[in-house]
C-alpha cells in the first residue's frame, strides 16, 4: 500500500542526505573562520552579522514560499551549532598578550570551565585549592587576575585569606551569585583593581556563545578592561551595574523562584505524586515547569541553600512571600472566586506589555517542546 509513496521517499532521503553534505561543508568554513578569528582577534559571536543573517534568511524563505519562522528555527540552529564547533579549539586572546590566572576553586565545576576557556585563550592558569594554601604565596607571586571561585559561605574568609599573597596590581574578581558582601570584602581587603562577576549559567553550558556575565565593578574600572574584553570575545554577552542593583534582582530571580522549586517539589513530595506519574499527564508547558523544578533537585542542595539563604534581606523577602501567599490562601479557604478574578486582573495590568510577550515566547518553547519530546 506505500509503494506510490516509494519514489517520493526516495527523493526526500537523497535530500536529506544531500542537507548533511552541505552541513558538513559548512563545518569546513566555520573551522576556516574560526582561525581568521583567532589571528585577528576577533569574538566567536558576532551579533550583528547574525541578526543580518537571519533577516536576509526570513526574507529568501518566503521568497520561496517557505515559513519564515520556521527558516529562522533552522539558521540559528545551524549558527548555533557553528559557535559550539568554533568554541572547542582555541580562542581568540584579549589584546595585551598572556595574562597569568589564578583561580581560587579552580578544582570546581564552574572554576575549571573557565580555567579552560582562560587557557585556551592562551594565557596561563593556576589552581588553588582547598589543601594548596602552603603555597598560596608562590601561586599568587606575578598574578595578573586571581577569580575567587568557591561557594557563597566561604567566599568572605577565602577572599581575606587570600588578600595578603596577592601583589598591589593584581586584579581581584569574584564568581558569586551574591555581589554586595564580595565585593566590599574585596575592596577592604586587596588595595588594588576589584571585580565582581557573576557568570549567570551552570557549569554544564556546551559553550559560553550568547550566556550572560554580569560585572560590577568595585575598583580601578580600566583594570578590568581586559578581562571583560576577553569575555566578550567568547561570544558573551557582559551587563555592568552596581553590586546592590545585581543582589536585588537576584532576590527575585534566585531567591524566590529557587524556593518555589523547593515549594513545588516538596508538595508533590509530601502527597507521594512521582513526578513520573504525572509526566504523561502534562501540557509541554508543565512539562517545562516540572523539569525546571526536577533539575535542581538533580544537584547540590547546599549550593541552592547558600542561594536561597544569601542573606538577612533575600531571607525578608522569602518570608514576605510566605505572608503574600497566606493572603491568597484565604480566596482559596473562602472559595472566593470574585476575589481570585479581582487579584488576576490586577496582576495582569500590573503585567502590562510584558504578558502578551510571555504569551507568544512561551507559546514558542510549547510548540517546541511539543514537537521535540511527544
Amino acid at each position: 500500500m506505500h509503494e506510490p509513496l516509494a519514489a517520493l521517499r526516495e527523493r526526500l532521503d537523497a535530500i536529506d542526505a544531500g542537507l548533511l553534505d552541505l552541513l558538513a561543508e559548512r563545518g569546513t568554513l566555520s573551522a576556516a573562520v574560526l582561525a581568521t578569528k583567532q589571528r585577528e582577534g576577533l569574538s566567536i559571536l558576532d551579533a550583528g552579522r547574525e541578526d543580518a543573517k537571519v533577516e536576509s534568511f526570513r526574507s529568501a524563505a518566503v521568497a520561496r514560499g517557505l515559513d519564515p519562522g520556521w527558516a529562522e528555527d533552522f539558521l540559528r540552529l545551524v549558527m548555533g551549532a557553528s559557535r559550539e564547533q568554533q568554541s572547542t579549539g582555541a580562542f581568540p586572546q584579549a589584546a595585551g598578550g598572556p595574562r597569568t590566572v589564578l583561580i581560587v576553586g579552580g578544582g570546581g565545576r564552574i572554576g575549571s570551565l573557565y580555567g579552560g576557556v582562560l587557557a585556551r585563550s592562551g594565557h596561563r592558569v593556576r589552581v588553588l585549592e582547598a589543601g594548596d594554601w602552603d603555597h598560596a604565596a608562590e601561586l599568587a607571586q606575578g598574578c595578573d587576575l586571581a577569580i575567587v571561585s568557591v561557594p557563597i559561605r566561604d567566599t568572605v574568609s577565602v577572599i581575606t585569606r587570600l588578600s595578603p599573597f596577592l601583589d598591589p596590581g593584581t586584579l581581584l574578581a569574584d564568581f558569586t551569585s551574591h555581589k554586595a558582601d564580595p565585593v566590599a570584602a574585596m575592596l577592604a581587603a586587596h588595595p588594588g583593581p576589584v571585580l565582581g562577576l557573576h557568570p549567570l549559567h551552570g557549569p554544564d553550558v556546551h559553550n559560553l556563545s550568547k550566556q550572560l556575565m554580569i560585572a560590577c565593578v568595585g575598583r580601578d574600572p580600566d583594570a578590568a578592561q581586559w578581562l571583560l574584553e576577553q569575555v566578550r570575545l567568547w561570544g558573551m554577552r557582559v551587563a555592568e551595574m552596581p553590586a546592590g542593583r545585581h543582589d536585588e534582582g537576584m532576590h527575585l530571580v534566585q531567591g524566590v523562584r529557587h524556593f518555589l522549586a523547593l515549594l513545588h517539589g516538596s508538595f508533590l513530595a509530601a502527597r507521594g505524586t512521582p513526578p513520573a506519574d504525572i509526566l504523561g499527564l502534562s501540557s509541554p508547558i508543565y512539562r517545562a515547569e516540572l523539569m525546571m523544578t526536577g533539575r535542581i533537585f538533580a544537584q547540590n542542595p547546599e549550593l541552592y541553600a547558600d542561594i536561597v539563604f544569601a542573606d538577612a534581606e533575600r531571607r525578608g523577602l522569602l518570608l514576605e512571600l510566605l505572608e503574600h501567599h497566606q493572603r491568597l490562601a484565604d480566596l482559596v479557604r473562602n472559595d472566593d472566586k470574585a476575589g481570585f478574578v479581582a487579584e488576576f486582573r490586577q496582576v495582569a495590568e500590573f503585567f502590562g506589555d510584558f504578558a502578551p510577550q510571555a504569551l507568544a515566547e512561551s507559546s514558542y518553547l510549547i510548540h517546541r517542546l511539543a514537537d521535540r519530546f511527544a
